[in-house]
């Protein structure tokens, strides 16, 4: 679905990001994933390495909430491939602190990456997708940006962000051929699921009607269809996949 494209997936290295990655190489495009630093980039190689030796990915690591560094690392995959089809804004971070202890700091550093590193991101995107007339941008929102959640504002704050991005650069970027979507996971079964006690768990999946939590490739699977061109008429949405989480 994705033969000769070739994307970058920022938060590439482990759970829906790592997923995604994979996902798309089994769909024939060529990928560039970025992660926090070096060691957890080579990590994530190996293990793709270690599936299909033949995968043509690599990885990068630069700063994603400063402009300059992506710039530099999208001219530097454009000048190799010759253009960037697709731009995936995976990477995130969260918590739930109640706001009586979550500090001024953590709430700006939950904003930066999950916010303002999309916008960066887009924005260096957009200088190469618009003289190609066309590209995909493809944001990780999340449940909570639907409903919120009781305790950690920062990060369904963020979200709603990243939602209200989505919306307006789709109208935006209309003009340049350039679609923009979000996927809206639920709960999905990632490193930090995996250390919850069984009980919790149990809990956790009685609310969802499908019974289960969702695995990464549900998410990685949603973000293939939306960068493929089967989704050439689909932009501005905010898909939910959460298996009708009950909030």
């Amino acid at each position: 679905m994705l033969k000769d494209k070739v994307a970058v997936v920022t938060g590439g290295t482990r759970g829906i990001g790592f997923a995604t990655v994979k996902e798309f190489l089994e769909n024939g495009c060529k990928v560039v994933l970025f992660g926090s630093r070096q060691e957890s980039v080579d990590k994530a190689l190996a293990k793709l390495n270690d599936i299909n030796p033949d995968y043509p990915v690599e990885g990068m690591y630069p700063k994603i909430t400063e402009y300059d560094e992506v710039e530099k690392a999208f001219t530097e995959i454009v000048d190799k491939y010759g253009k960037i089809d697709i731009l995936v804004n995976n990477a995130g971070v969260s918590e739930k602190e109640p706001i009586e202890e979550l500090s001024v700091e953590e709430f700006e550093k939950t904003i930066d990456l999950n916010v303002n590193a999309v916008y960066i991101c887009s924005k260096a995107a957009v200088e190469v997708m618009k003289n190609q007339e066309k590209g995909v941008i493809l944001n990780t929102s999340s449940m909570v940006s639907l409903y919120g959640q009781s305790s950690g504002c920062s990060y369904p704050a963020s979200k709603f962000a990243v939602n209200g991005l989505t919306k307006s650069l789709a109208r935006e970027l209309g003009k340049y051929q350039i679609r923009v979507n979000a996927v809206a996971p639920g709960v999905i079964a990632t490193d930090m699921v995996a250390n919850l006690p069984d009980d919790l768990v149990e809990k956790i999946c009685a609310t969802i009607p499908l019974q289960r939590m969702g695995q990464p490739e549900d998410i990685a699977n949603a973000f293939v269809f939306l960068a493929s061109d089967k989704a050439s008429y689909i932009t501005g949405a905010i898909l939910s996949v959460d298996g009708a989480t009950m909030t």
